[in-house]
């Protein structure tokens, strides 16, 4: 609706995982740098946790990206909510891709087991190293799923791990993952993303609205402090204040965003929000 106004050949405030709009701080690329180790050091599990809306799904686009060819096959549960049989079941599917093998295999636990076993041992005899990425890692402890994920990694070639398991969650996986020491003692690495900081909330926007395709100053220096304190430097809270901010400004014909404007969207999304 805004875009040719303000001169954007793409909304830079859309909360989806666009690599584009991927942006390289610090807390982000340290992660990303852990994450790469363990697998490509192939450890059976590691962790990347962060506060709702922080980025860690684009996190592991970009990771997706960097990793080789031998990394893989790597598959991305992204709704692992289901009984722990469904879980084993949707992951035999993913890894054991040979022809009809879906339809052959059966509902039993047993028989995923056996299809996940032999697909890793295959994967492996090629030379290649499985990744099974599972986000929203969380919900796993409400199906009493996580233990099943943690026998996956029993699944070895050589004495050395089939797969590597990386858990994706919020801060509440913590907790539990320590409570779970067989578990916690496999994993390779254990990242946490941070917020941003005033300047990297700073560098955060205008890499959006550069990839965006703008060369403006459209948000203020004293604008974008206000994004930081009302954001409290989370990147989705951050694109939702920008976004109806434009919006806002494309209605009333404004050529910059201001600190008043910013701090009217977040008091407008507040009253609006449910009780």
């Amino acid at each position: 609706m805004y875009e040719s106004y303000w001169k954007f050949n793409k909304k830079p405030f859309e909360n989806v995982s666009d690599d584009r709009f991927y942006y390289p701080s610090e807390t982000h690329q340290g992660a990303l740098l852990k994450l790469r180790y363990a697998i490509e050091s192939r450890r059976g599990a590691a962790l990347l946790a962060g506060p709702s809306g922080s980025g860690k799904t684009l996190l592991v686009r970009a990771l997706r990206k960097q990793l080789s060819e031998t990394y893989s096959p790597l598959l991305h549960v992204v709704f692992p909510q289901m009984p722990a049989a469904e879980l084993l079941r949707y992951i035999a599917d993913g890894l054991d891709t040979t022809s009809d093998a879906a339809a052959a295999g059966g509902a039993q636990v047993s028989d995923s087991v056996q299809r996940i076993e032999r697909a890793l041992a295959d994967n492996a005899s090629a030379g290649h190293h499985a990744v099974i990425v599972i986000d929203e890692a969380q919900l796993l402890a409400e199906t009493g799923a996580l233990e099943t994920m943690r026998l996956l990694l029993n699944f070895e070639t050589d004495a050395q791990p089939n797969l590597t398991l990386l858990l994706v969650g919020q801060t509440s996986l913590l907790p539990t993952i320590d409570r779970m020491g067989g578990l916690e003692e496999r994993l390779g690495v254990k990242t946490l993303l941070r917020a941003f900081t005033a300047e990297e909330t700073a560098a955060y926007v205008n890499h959006r609205l550069r990839a965006a395709g703008s060369t403006d100053t459209i948000f203020q220096s004293e604008t974008v402090d206000v994004i930081h304190a009302l954001s409290h430097g989370i990147p989705r809270r951050i694109n939702r204040l920008c976004d109806l901010a434009l919006l806002v400004g494309f209605a009333e014909e404004r050529t910059t965003i201001s600190p008043d404007q910013i701090e009217s969207v977040s008091e407008e999304l507040v009253a609006v929000a449910p009780e």
